[in-house]
């Protein structure tokens, strides 16, 4: 077990909207200073940046990040890769430099193979190539798990990859550019119920399923493996519940009050077929999700109606 109380922590990506809950999380364990450094002053593509950052830290947790939806990364796939790749690079060797006595990284579902069968198991991570549209995303991560392990063979330096499922939840990006599947179909709806459309366009089938994880309860797993995760391997954190698209959809224009139809652009692409973890990992070390996908959505809408501008882009 790794006690956090009286420790002094970096939060890298603190200030974003996963970030900002494992921030809140860790602050009910006392520890002496939790510090969250933000990308204006801050770029972690520049080693001296990760070295200011990891130096005295007791711990790192890496949950920084560039990303989007399928249509954000299909447009700069490059960037997507290389920035998020050397981000966690750099600022894993300046946490070894800097002798940290944990590192966590914070992976992606991504970095499963397109076709795996079901529940994912941690050790089918290398049976294939991740999904096309998500793949720089997928592999800038991966990789990340290679680093560690090879960095615990050599130096014996604490690095632990955790994989989280599809988040969500208030404070989530509903920007139309950036926003995943859940935020983008919220403001949807929402959008369309105000301006009294008899229809929303969809992207894809609505056959593909997806995992979806609260994002509190996200912050929450992350902090218990920060604590008591000791393993090798790559951990799944999701709630073991899958749930095809379709449905999302229509649990989310019931609960914004959206009267109309839905097309589904079946020209536009699904992503990976299917998404089911199996979590019985995580739930050896303490983890079980405890937000339902209608409660939760519940409270992501209640969040977006209250707090959303009307000129948000």
């Amino acid at each position: 077990m790794v006690k956090l109380k009286g420790k002094r922590i970096v939060v890298t990506g603190g200030g974003g909207f996963l970030g900002g809950y494992i921030v809140s999380e860790l602050n009910k364990l006392e520890p002496s200073e939790i510090i969250v450094p933000r990308s204006k002053e801050f770029d972690l593509r520049q080693m001296d940046n990760c070295r200011k950052i990891a130096d005295g830290a007791d711990i790192v947790i890496h949950a920084a990040a560039q990303i989007g939806g399928i249509g954000f990364i299909d447009q700069i796939p490059g960037d997507i890769f290389y920035n998020n790749a050397i981000m966690g690079l750099q600022m894993m060797e300046a946490s070894r430099q800097a002798g940290v006595s944990k590192f966590v990284t914070i992976g992606t579902v991504c970095e499963y193979p397109e076709f795996t069968q079901l529940p994912f198991k941690e050790e089918s991570l290398w049976g294939g190539y991740p999904e096309e549209t998500t793949a720089p995303y997928g592999w800038a991560k991966k990789i990340l798990l290679v680093q560690g392990d090879a960095y615990r063979k050599q130096f014996g330096f604490n690095s632990v990859h955790l994989l989280p499922v599809n988040l969500y939840g208030p404070k989530d990006n509903f920007n139309k550019q950036l926003a995943h599947v859940i935020p983008a179909l919220i403001r949807r709806f929402v959008e369309a119920r105000e301006e009294g459309k008899k229809s929303v366009e969809i992207w894809g089938s609505g056959d593909a399923s997806r995992e979806f994880l609260y994002v509190e309860d996200a912050a929450r797993g992350i902090v218990l493996a920060t604590q008591y995760y000791e393993g090798t391997k790559a951990v799944n954190l999701g709630s073991g519940i899958e749930t095809p698209i379709a449905k999302v959809a229509e649990l989310i224009k019931e609960l914004t009050g959206f009267k109309g139809n839905l097309l589904w652009n079946s020209d536009r692409p699904d992503g990976q077929p299917r998404r089911q973890l199996d979590v019985s990992v995580a739930k050896s070390f303490g983890f079980e999700a405890e937000v339902d996908l209608r409660e939760g959505l519940k409270r992501t809408i209640e969040w977006y109606e209250k707090s959303r501008k009307k000129d948000d882009i």
